[in-house]
This record gives structure tokens, C-alpha cells and sequence, in this order.
């Protein structure tokens, strides 16, 4: 199994040796079709099958892609049905259904694994993945806390594997091209970003302990959280917003997209300070438990900051669009998003634009679209080391961070500096929410 892989990685410098040292016109092309694409074909499984799974399915299905669908996982049945029937019109070839993450990551025929579950899986998932000698497509947030950035880290340096994050604009060809103009000088000297997202999300029910619907394993589902009662509803996307044991509010939900563009066009690490204002102000007797409005400041080294402004539950366009960023230069400013970008100068005079409408969904749930499919095909790529990963965990880790620090600040309500090397908070409360709790069994061990 590992010569394998190692020769999947090897793919095109053996392919490029074959040609060298063969007479092809004299080889059956069925037959050398059959034996390269044996070995080069990466066998994939998907864990979470509600409204991302479908994102990856253009990259998987396309032929030249090599790619075999394995399992398909989720912890309630009918997901798995469902999936089943929508992946069975994309793809051919015959795949499992599975409950349990754990079976598909002891099959040693798995190559990698595709993780699009709740936040409070996705980095002990993501850690047990590799530890089996599994690659990871990781959706966001790539982590329920500081600490899980950290572990997994450790982990990919530990184990070797490619572990790219789904912030998916990372392989968007216009961000791409105004971040490297950025970098050269486009705008001038940087010095802002304005991270934001609008939203007009409703009222969500007030908790009731109930029994689990039939078909979801309310066990399995909470896995690494502490165990408790299920309430009506957790499971179908509320658990983002009913406490903190599963979700990472709209910052991990939402706000990982823009500030990665933020801090990628700043060329910044970790912020010198943290500050935070935030409450809950709508359908304050609803079920929600976050904050459902926040602005946000972090401040870097050379007098640079970027601010975040996230409204969930108003949906007035403050800034004329529902999600982007825009970069603050001397010369001028930029606007991006998932469409491209506008440039104008300091007179407000639109001087060039590069936008493609509708290349990749923006509010709605679940998503997907061309970047989508350009980042899953990116991480194939990577896998046979063919090209260099687009959003290396090690990258994401960081953007993540800036996202925990804003949670963390709502959640004491208090301001705090940051180490701009080791990411590392100098203040003792925000400290004790650096990690959280597990049940029993399921930790992540350090390595």
C-alpha cells in the first residue's frame, strides 16, 4: 500500500520514463492505459454528505480526474440515502455506504478522505485520517479551537500528508492575479481590509429534549463533544448555532472565507491585538446562543489591520454586496469576492475590473461552483505531486486562528494581545478557551 502511493506521487516522472525507454506504438494502449491509471487512480472517501458533499463532484467525476469513490459517509441514514441517489447519476463505479468514519479510515485501499461534517469533527477526523496514512480535503472551520490548529500542524508534519483547506477562493484565478498585484505595489502601501458578511438568517427554535429522529446515531454524530441529551433539531444545521460543543459561530462558519482573502492580500501572520463587539440582537427569545452581530479588529505589525464586520440576521447590503473584502492601499482600494475583483483609485474611479458573475455560489448553503472544483482537482494534483497545494493546512491554520480569537474575545468580553510568532493569547481567561472539553476517549493525542 505505501509503494503504491508513493508511486502515485511518481506518476508523471514514471509516465515521462516509460516514454523514454518504450516503443508505444508497439505497446497495446489499452494495456499501458490500464496499468498507469491502476496505479495512479486516488480512491476517495466523502465524510458528510449534507449540503457541501455535492461541491466535490465535478472534480471526482471528471475523467481525467482518476478518481474512485469508495465510501460515502454520514451518521444519518437518510443523508446517505439521498447522497446516494444524487452521486449514483454523477459517478459509475460502485461505492459503499458507511456510518462510521472510523471503518472507511482502518481500509487501507483509502487514499483520502473528504471531511465536510460538523465543526467539532473536522480536526480529530482530520488527525485520525492521517495517522492512517490517509490524504484530507478539510472543509472550514479546519478547526473547533486554537489548540486543533496547532495539533494539526503537528500532525501533518508528523504523518507527511497533503492536508488542503476548503476556503476555495484560494484558487480563485482573479484573487490570484489582484493579491499578486497587491503584492507589487497596484494600490501602494497597504494598510486596511474591511472582512464582512451579510446575512438575514431567522428565527431558530428554542431547544427541546427529545429522541433522535430515526436513522441519525446521536452518538456517533456528537463523537469528540462531551455527550448530552439530543435536542429537536441539533443535527440538521442548528448545532451551529445552539452553544459551543459543536459549532464555531459565524466566524468559523462564514467569516474564515474573507478574512483568509483579508490577511492573504495584507501579507500577514498573527495579529499584535484582538478587539471585539458583539451580541445577540435579534429574536432575542429564539433558540440562537451566539452572537448573531459582530465587528471585529485585529491589528498587525507595521500599522496594519483588518477589521470584520459579520451581521447574520439583517440583510441590508452595507456594502453593496452580501460577502468580500476590500483592500486599503495609498493609491487606492480593491474589492473582492468570489466573482473577482473592482479596482479604483483614491478619487472612487473605477480603473479595472476582472469579474466573472456566478463562478461560485456566495450565501447560499452548501455551495460549490468552478473554484470549488478547481480546489478539489488542485488537491488531486498534489497528491500525485503534480503541483503544490493551494491552501496548505499550515496557511489555513492561521486564517482559522484569527476567527477563534474573535470567538473567544465575545466569549469573555474582553479585549487582549496576541504574540505575533507563536499566536499564543497573553491573557489568562482567553487562555482557558485556547482548547476544550472532549469526551472521554476521544482527545486528540499530541505527537
Amino acid at each position: 500500500m505505501s509503494s503504491r502511493r508513493n508511486f502515485i506521487k511518481k506518476a508523471a516522472v514514471g509516465t515521462a520514463g516509460i516514454a523514454l525507454t518504450t516503443n508505444l506504438n508497439a505497446m497495446d494502449a489499452k494495456s499501458y492505459s490500464k496499468i498507469i491509471g491502476a496505479n495512479d487512480r486516488i480512491h476517495i472517501a466523502i465524510q458528510g454528505l449534507g449540503r457541501r458533499y455535492q461541491a466535490y463532484l465535478g472534480a471526482i467525476a471528471a475523467k481525467n480526474s482518476n478518481v474512485e469513490l469508495l465510501y460515502l459517509c454520514d451518521v444519518m441514514k437518510s443523508q446517505r440515502d439521498k447522497a446516494a441517489d444524487v452521486v449514483s447519476k454523477a459517478i459509475t463505479n460502485k461505492f459503499k455506504l458507511e456510518n462510521d468514519i472510523r471503518k472507511i479510515i482502518d481500509d487501507k485501499k483509502v487514499d483520502a478522505i473528504f471531511m465536510a461534517t460538523p465543526d467539532h469533527w473536522h480536526a480529530p477526523g482530520a488527525c485520525m485520517a492521517m495517522e492512517a496514512d490517509k490524504h484530507v480535503y478539510l472543509e472550514k472551520p479546519c478547526s473547533h479551537n486554537p489548540r486543533e490548529g496547532e495539533l494539526l500542524v503537528a500532525y501533518q508534519k508528523r504523518y507527511k500528508k497533503m492536508v488542503q483547506m476548503g476556503n476555495q477562493q484560494r484558487s480563485s484565478e482573479q484573487s490570484k492575479e489582484i493579491i499578486k498585484g497587491i503584492h507589487e505595489g497596484i494600490i501602494g502601501d497597504v494598510f486596511e481590509a474591511t472582512a464582512f458578511y451579510t446575512n438575514n438568517r431567522g428565527r431558530v427554535p428554542n431547544q427541546e429534549k427529545t429522541s433522535p429522529p430515526e436513522g441519525l446515531d446521536w452518538d456517533l454524530f456528537q463523537g469528540p463533544a462531551p455527550r448530552s441529551a439530543y435536542t429537536h433539531n441539533t443535527w440538521d444545521y442548528n448545532w451551529h448555532w445552539y452553544g459551543w460543543d459543536y459549532g464555531t459561530a459565524e466566524m468559523g462558519n462564514n467569516a474564515t472565507h474573507e478574512l483568509d482573502i483579508a490577511r492573504w492580500a495584507l501579507n500577514v501572520k498573527y495579529p499584535e491585538s484582538v478587539d471585539v463587539i458583539a451580541g445577540k440582537f435579534h429574536y432575542k427569545d429564539d433558540g440562537w446562543e451566539m452572537y448573531d452581530t459582530m465587528e471585529a479588529f485585529f491589528k498587525f505589525s507595521g500599522n496594519r489591520t483588518i477589521k470584520w464586520d459579520g451581521q447574520s440576521r439583517n440583510g441590508y447590503l452595507k456594502f453593496g454586496a452580501g460577502r468580500g473584502t476590500i483592500i486599503y492601499g495609498s493609491k487606492g482600494c480593491v474589492f473582492i469576492d468570489r466573482d473577482g475583483y473592482k479596482l479604483y483609485n483614491n478619487k472612487g474611479e473605477l480603473i479595472k475590473e476582472n469579474v466573472v458573475p456566478g463562478i461560485e455560489s456566495g450565501n447560499s448553503l452548501g455551495g460549490g461552483g468552478k473554484l470549488s472544483t478547481a480546489h478539489t482537482l488542485n488537491f488531486f494534483d498534489a497528491i500525485r505531486g503534480k503541483a503544490t497545494l493551494t491552501s496548505p493546512i499550515e496557511q489555513g491554520v492561521i486564517s482559522q486562528q484569527l476567527t477563534h480569537y474573535a470567538n473567544i474575545a465575545s466569549r469573555i468580553n474582553s479585549s487582549f494581545e496576541v504574540d505575533e510568532n507563536t499566536g499564543r493569547i497573553f491573557n489568562r481567561e482567553a487562555m482557558k478557551l485556547w482548547s476544550r472539553t472532549y469526551e472521554p476517549g476521544w482527545e486528540i493525542k499530541p505527537v
